[in-house]
């Protein structure tokens, strides 16, 4: 396990900001304990400095993860936002978008987000933005970026796609030998 370079800490943060902005403060600064990102085996974690320093004990072959896992790095060098940081995203998020009862399912099964599910949007959304994706009782379902701006998507025909789909809460059952 060790801190970010500066080039991995750019792109994670830019990837992060997408979704968050400068709400990325909050996650490091905060009021109970200093949080910090580490990487280990290309996943960046989020923990406490306190568990971190902890962990320094154990054999760098036999750590097999650490605080909340955030994503990793492709061989490439980008960034893949996991499902496991939602919980940090859905409390920091800019901006959210609220999915029908009849669109959930579909959103869960791995889907894009068509106009004909949408409740509700955030103001001002831009296109290309990361927003966090909520059922209508406010349950956080997942993220993706949007394919269009809130006003071109009041033009938009029902079977159009708005937001495209990133990550959703079934890759916990779909996935679960690649989230750890």
């Amino acid at each position: 396990m060790r801190p970010l370079t500066d080039e991995e800490t750019k792109t994670f943060f830019e990837k992060l900001a997408k979704y968050i902005g400068r709400n990325i403060e909050h996650l490091i600064e905060r009021e109970d304990e200093h949080h910090c990102f580490r990487l280990n085996k290309d996943r960046v974690y989020y923990v406490s400095e306190s568990i971190m320093k902890q962990a320094t004990s154990v054999g760098r072959q036999n750590l097999i993860s650490l605080g909340t896992c955030f994503g990793k790095f492709t061989k490439s060098g980008k960034f893949r936002l996991h499902i496991t940081a939602l919980p940090y995203l859905a409390q920091y998020a800019i901006y959210k978008i609220w999915v029908k009862p009849n669109g959930e399912m579909s959103f869960l099964y791995g889907n894009h987000i068509v106009k004909a599910h949408i409740g509700r949007v955030t103001e001002d959304t831009p296109e290309h933005q990361g927003v966090v994706v909520f059922s209508m009782a406010d349950i956080p379902m997942g993220f993706g970026v949007t394919a269009r701006s809130t006003v071109d998507t009041r033009k938009l025909d029902p079977s159009a796609i708005v937001v495209y789909h990133q990550a959703d809460i079934g890759e916990y059952l779909r996935e679960e030998d690649t989230l750890f």
